[in-house]
């Protein structure tokens, strides 16, 4: 029989050797862009890797009622056509897992890269291309962490290991609140997001606003005596760059948080306005993204925002006459976070120290991970952990291949001790 150190040796040998077969799945993801509403093609690529690795592959489609949810998000898309899928392994009546990819990625403004972001591109030991990094670099450590298991030690899984490939976390998050509500949850969930190898515990509120800026439209040679929205909106960012550092000098005391140095960012993501260079334009719209204190809801976030922005236009006689409209769009997030001794947490730990030699870092961050609905919604202790990464969301995004390795090498450890004797639950024997 082997020593535990002996195995662990043989999956961790395993785990290199496999890498470059991880390391092709996760090319092919990148390769099907699976922006909001086109994930169909990356998640049939996730369900046919599932199968292949031994799930039972569900697809489960999103109710259009989900949006009347009091944690749903504003949805931006039909659901019609779009799918989570949803994999189950049984290997005994002990304890649940679940591991949770998203698929959805952001858009990539292709002219600022400097490769295609849809064709994969290795730069000294980075894959570059959008997803890379955030997040579908998860789903190569956790078929990398599954596929050594079972090869090194095949009597590791003792319960239900599920795994969730969910749509719209970069927008909404209902995919995973739709999932959730549909029965897909377990004892505990890990988040397989580009975290640098870290224990990510905790995240802010979250809400997305646009605001809609009513101008006097005209021909240019009369822009003196016509309303440019786009100068009215001047003083509406003015106003909200000011509530952004109210909140970070005023808000500093929920606990998780208080070592940013800027927790709640508020982001202008977009400004749409006019069609002409000769024309006053007639309106002009701001996407605001907005973080906010743990304590407070979604809607008092909003309810705050309106009020900056009522003031700010108190005093232009066209704005008070005709007040900017705001609606949620998107995200509608509560903060969350779990304790850093929560038992989940020192089992991770522990898994991280035995396939490293070092203790991971705890920490918060300024945004959002759909382990808030199982935190709060649900009641399931959960936390993010995964690979490096950089520029997630922006130009030339990447993800270090050699942290696929590392990260998969902590998860298989992990996942083995929480299949045994209850794993987390008590203390997770992972030699």
């Amino acid at each position: 029989m082997l020593e535990a150190a002996d195995s662990w040796a043989l999956v961790d040998a395993h785990i290199e050797d496999q890498s470059e077969t991880s390391f092709g799945f996760l090319a092919d993801l990148v390769r099907a862009p699976s922006t909001l509403g086109y994930e169909a093609a990356a998640q049939e690529l996730v369900a046919g890797e599932l199968e292949r690795l031994g799930f039972a592959i569900e697809r489960q489609p999103i109710p259009d009622d989900i949006r009347d949810h009091v944690a749903a998000g504003v949805p931006p898309a039909s659901y019609e056509g779009r799918y989570n899928v949803v994999g189950r392994r049984r290997g005994g009546n002990g304890t649940s897992l679940l591991l949770h990819g998203h698929i959805d990625v952001v858009p990539a403004d292709e002219l600022t890269w400097s490769v295609d972001p849809w064709i994969p591109t290795r730069e000294d030991g980075w894959l570059v291309g959008r997803g890379a990094g955030d997040m579908k670099s998860g789903f190569a450590i956790a078929a990398l962490a599954l596929a050594a298991l079972d090869a090194r030690r095949p009597d590791w899984l003792r319960g239900e290991l599920v795994f969730l490939s969910a749509i719209e976390e970069e927008a909404t998050g209902n995919g995973t609140l739709a999932a959730g509500l549909a029965g897909v949850l377990a004892d505990a969930a890990v988040l397989l997001e580009p975290t640098d190898l870290r224990l990510l515990l905790a995240g802010v509120g979250i809400v997305w606003v646009d605001i809609d800026i009513r101008g006097s439209s005209a021909h240019a040679e009369s822009a003196d005596s016509a309303v440019n929205p786009i100068i009215a909106a001047l003083p509406i960012i003015a106003a909200l760059r000011d509530f952004e550092g109210q909140l970070n000098t005023r808000e500093r005391s929920d606990g998780p948080f208080a070592e940013l140095a800027h927790p709640y960012n508020l982001n202008i993501g977009t400004f749409h306005s006019g069609d002409w260079p000769s024309s006053v334009p007639a309106q002009a719209k701001l996407g605001v993204r907005v973080g906010f204190p743990r304590e407070w809801t979604a809607v008092e976030a909003f309810d705050r925002l309106r009020a900056v922005v009522d003031d700010a236009v108190e005093g232009d006689p066209w704005l008070a006459a005709h007040p900017p409209s705001m609606r949620m769009s998107g995200f509608r997030a509560q903060g969350y976070a779990l304790d850093a001794d929560h038992d989940l947490v020192m089992a991770f730990a522990a898994a991280h120290r035995a396939a490293h030699g070092l203790e991971p870092a705890r920490v918060a961050m300024g945004s959002t991970t759909d382990a808030r609905f199982y935190l709060n919604q649900f009641g399931v202790p959960a936390l993010a952990y995964g690979a490096r990464s950089r520029n997630i969301h922006g130009t030339d995004e990447a993800v270090e291949l050699a942290s696929i390795v590392q990260a998969a090498r902590t998860l298989a450890r992990f996942l083995a001790g929480h299949f045994v004797d209850g794993g987390w639950r008590g203390q997770p024997q992972i030699a």
